[in-house]
């Protein structure tokens, strides 16, 4: 039996996410819709592991001190990503999407609760179950995992994964068809039917040296760490009121307000691209450490309750797919929205980006849809569903 320290633990991890890029690269089905290659690696391990356990065995033991800081680095990223500013681009359309996706959202996890009652289960597995962990995807399902097991729901780690494959699964399946029936329906063209590529933004100025380069990472990292250190205080704030939070959120909020104020002073000059890198690394990481040390066995007796509630779940988001291209404005780019909704409603923004892609490559460029849809399901919902997921608990709990 292996037994690994933190840094043993991370190589461990590093090892299973290459991995995960193997198998999505030899098994093309695993691509095609868009399954995270650290979830591959890591449920590789954990199935393993879960083979071992039904012999009487442990194949390994890790030590995950470093998930937890792996998870707030992430999610952090994301705040300091979530500039306000950019709301002025298709502004009243990205706040309507935004508020299409949250109210989507709360019917995700009225209907997950729903579906947990009939079971007889906790009403709060509907809610893991439900925008937890469709919405939010397997890294929000498994950063809000130790608060929902505080809450009496047990296995939520495996409960949390099981539900954010299933939903990444449908939502690459479901968008393209939905959506191309839709648009014959209403006979819909792109207004720039030849343009098959989705848009770019495109930035000038020459290139950077390799000393800008790594001051550039080093700005990043250092605001990324201040933002960690100082949301844990926040989260600290917040917790001593009585409400219950996850770990991240406290430094989320501390790094979209400094990417807010760097946007109004230009003091500090952050880097998008740097950052999503920074994160990106941080959330692969994160992901093949948290889904190696998943106990699958104690999904016995769940799969049918999850399967009940992906179909219900699927059911619902083709319906209200119907809602979004109306409010969104009845065209050809409404209706392209509609498939990224379907994309990132049941699983995560690469989901919502591929099915797209897909359309647009058939029936030709959708630059509005590639302007909003992104925006939200990359920055904006994360904020809105870790407060509904945390309304939740806490009435709930």
């Amino acid at each position: 039996m292996l037994q690994l320290d933190a840094v043993q633990t991370l190589a461990f991890a590093g090892l299973a996410l290459f991995l995960g890029y193997g198998l999505c690269r030899a098994i093309p089905v695993l691509g095609r819709y868009n399954l995270p290659p650290p979830v591959i690696g890591g449920l590789v391990f954990a199935i393993a592991a879960w083979i071992a356990h039904g012999r009487g065995e442990a194949l390994f033991v890790l030590d995950t001190g470093l998930q937890a800081p792996l998870m707030i680095a992430f999610f952090t990223t994301v705040g300091v990503n979530a500039s306000l500013r950019l709301l002025k681009i298709s502004g009243r359309q990205v706040v309507v999407f935004l508020l299409l996706a949250s109210l989507f959202a709360v019917a995700q996890n009225l209907l997950g609760m729903a579906v947990a009652v009939g079971f007889d289960l906790d009403p709060l597995f509907g809610v893991l179950a439900g925008s937890t962990t469709l919405t939010g995807g397997p890294a929000t399902g498994l950063a809000f995992a130790p608060l929902f097991e505080e809450a009496g729901v047990q296995g939520a780690e495996s409960i949390a994964v099981a539900s954010a494959m299933g939903g990444i699964v449908l939502g690459g399946l479901a968008g393209g068809p939905v959506i191309t029936v839709l648009i014959r329906r209403f006979g819909l063209v792109s207004s720039r039917p030849h343009d098959h590529a989705a848009p770019v933004d495109e930035t000038s100025g020459s290139a950077q040296t390799e000393a800008q380069r790594e001051f550039g990472a080093l700005k990043s990292i250092v605001v990324i760490l201040v933002a960690m250190w100082l949301g844990a205080w926040v989260s600290g704030w917040i917790s001593a009121t009585g409400i219950t939070l996850p770990a991240y959120v406290g430094a989320m909020l501390v790094g979209a307000l400094i990417r807010n104020l760097d946007d109004a002073t230009g003091w500090i000059g952050l880097s998008v691209p740097t950052t999503d890198l920074i994160g990106n690394v941080s959330l692969s990481l994160f992901l093949a450490v948290a889904l190696m040390n998943l106990k699958l066995w104690e999904l016995a007796g769940l799969a049918l309750p999850l399967l009940v509630n992906l179909g219900l779940q699927l059911a619902m988001v083709v319906a209200f797919c119907s809602v979004v291209f109306r409010v969104m404005g009845r065209d050809y780019d409404a209706a392209v929205m509609g498939g990224g909704f379907i994309g990132f409603m049941l699983g995560t923004t690469a989901n919502a980006m591929a099915v797209m892609r897909t359309l647009v490559e058939r029936y030709g460029a959708a630059p509005r849809a590639f302007l909003v849809a992104p925006l939200v399901g990359a920055f904006f919902i994360d904020f809105s569903n870790a407060l509904i997921i945390t309304t939740f608990i806490n009435i709930f709990d």
